[in-house]
């Protein structure tokens, strides 16, 4: 009897890096392309690492109050969570991979997103933190707690997409038009505002050695 052995096999991410912001919109497009295209084999996976221009978007939790006024431009978006900023100076990794290949848990997903935020964060000696009943990944600065990285996912069709942000120096006066993800107890951070300098350049390493770690 001849033994039969089946092989699963995923073809390599593929890393995109923006040099320029992005528009939303056509992030958004590109993004849904590249989800059809994984969907029918037609393109690998791939990690996508971006800034926007300063803006809003609003996830399919968000509540209009928490839209307190709108110096930006405010996108309706089909990923999970409340109203979030983006702007340069924040670092986006849209995430594209094919979930279906990997056991369609979507809460392991986002538990492996935040892993790993945390263990990139902790390349720079920032201690990221998950909190209960709260999205992202948390940091204790004097005594309060402020976010520093956000998550929203979507999935379609067994496909990925959106993914995360970390602050690196963004203008943090620009989260005062939202309550971030209905949160209005705690603060928001970066590394900035930490203390910490760190390029882009030095995160995507980060981003990517992690990555592979943990996915």
């Amino acid at each position: 009897m001849v033994e039969s052995r089946f092989f699963l096999y995923i073809n390599p991410m593929e890393w995109i890096t923006s040099p320029k912001p992005v528009d939303y919109e056509t992030a958004i497009a590109e993004m849904e392309k590249r989800v059809a295209d994984i969907r029918s084999n037609a393109a690998s996976e791939a990690v996508w690492l971006l800034e926007h221009p300063s803006l809003y978007t609003a996830g399919t939790s968000a509540k209009e109050a928490d839209l307190l006024h709108a110096p930006f431009p405010v996108f309706q978006t089909g990923r999970g969570g409340q109203y979030t900023y983006h702007g340069p100076g924040q670092r986006i990794a849209y995430v594209m991979m094919d979930l279906q290949k990997r056991g369609g848990d979507v809460r392991k997903y986002v538990f492996d997103l935040e892993e790993w935020i945390i263990r990139t964060l902790g390349t720079s000696g920032v201690k990221g933190e998950r909190r209960q009943g709260r999205i992202g990944i948390w940091v204790v600065d004097k005594n309060r707690e402020k976010k520093i990285a956000a998550i929203g996912v979507r999935v379609r069709s067994g496909v990925t997409y959106h993914g995360i942000s970390i602050n690196v120096d963004p203008d943090l006066s620009h989260y005062n038009g939202i309550i971030p993800c209905g949160i209005a107890e705690h603060g928001v951070t970066s590394f900035k505002d930490l203390g910490i300098a760190k390029t882009m350049r030095d995160l995507d390493d980060a981003l990517k050695k992690n990555f592979a770690e943990i996915f």
